[in-house]
């Protein structure tokens, strides 16, 4: 078989991989002096030797990795097209095909899906929505669906990386930098993650502090304020003084709304306010803010 170009090869072969129920995995590249690309090998996502990676060996985690050796090789044509090389189809291991669309190499968004999630999130329409249009037009199951929700949301996530460019960041560095020289009570943490990209930030005050011993009693914490270029929530914590007026308790900007940011948000506001919990808090009906709540304020009334 011949292929114009690696991916389209690759797209063969993860079909194949779908139809027969097993995962696809690319195993290795090789150049030429050019520098060009000049061979390639997917194999089934079960190859290789499994790499024991555990804190406690009495409970090993378990692998997927038991040297199989199904594979397909492809290597460049003299006029520039792909051939497939070399091919072993036996595997080693039962296939699953009932399982196949949960693999994840099998679970891909198309240039439509990536477009209206696009358009869908600049216009403020909730994930959630475009996701049970997007089933009514794959005939109202998602198991019509060659990818989950979970894969939408880590598609929009990875596009607002993109805009939060470095400089960006490096800025926000510096002005908390600036206001700390000011005022040595202000407190800021920002979240980044492994490629060094900014995630989660916190902020606040040596005003939203004392505030916070006099009157954190009772807090509200909201996220639905989207007024950011990058579509980052903005998360106040809210109080109210003597007076009966709204005081801010610190702040922050998340990428995702998922326990693990809430985690990371409430954690880092309990260390900015020498680890005082709230004795209440008022959330909107989001379960990732009510597991992080659980987690982070086992003590304190949740409403």
């Amino acid at each position: 078989m011949i292929f114009d170009t690696p991916n389209d090869a690759y797209l063969f072969y993860s079909r194949y991989a779908k139809e027969n129920g097993f995962a696809l995995a690319k195993r290795t590249n090789k150049k030429g002096r050019d520098g060009n690309l000049r061979n390639v090998t997917f194999q089934c996502s079960r190859g290789g030797k499994a790499k024991v990676k555990t804190a406690n060996p009495v409970k090993p985690r378990p692998q997927t990795k038991i040297e199989c050796l199904a594979r397909f090789n492809f290597a460049t044509c003299p006029d520039g097209k792909w051939r497939l090389n070399r091919v072993a189809l036996e595997h080693n291991h039962e296939y699953s095909p009932g399982k196949s669309k949960f693999y994840k190499s099998n679970r891909v968004l198309d240039e439509h899906v990536k477009r209206k999630l696009i358009l869908n999130d600049t216009a403020g329409i909730p994930l959630y929505k475009t996701y049970d249009s997007l089933q009514i037009q794959g005939g109202g199951e998602h198991d019509n669906l060659p990818y989950n929700q979970k894969d939408c949301q880590n598609y929009l996530s990875t596009e607002r990386h993109k805009l939060l460019v470095e400089g960006d960041a490096e800025a926000m560095h510096s002005y908390f930098i600036k206001m700390k020289a000011n005022n040595s009570d202000v407190f800021f943490a920002m979240d980044l993650d492994d490629e060094g990209r900014l995630r989660n930030v916190f902020w606040a005050d040596a005003r939203s502090r004392i505030a916070r011993k006099e009157f954190g009693d009772a807090v509200t914490f909201d996220t639905t304020y989207l007024v950011n270029k990058y579509d980052m929530p903005f998360a106040p914590f809210v109080g109210v003084n003597h007076h009966g007026q709204s005081i801010l308790l610190g702040c922050g900007l998340v990428s995702h709304e998922d326990t693990k940011s809430f985690l990371w948000l409430f954690k880092t506001w309990m260390t900015c306010m020498w680890g005082c919990a709230p004795k209440s808090i008022i959330t909107d009906q989001c379960m990732a803010m009510k597991n992080a709540i659980e987690d982070v304020f086992p003590n304190t009334r949740h409403r």
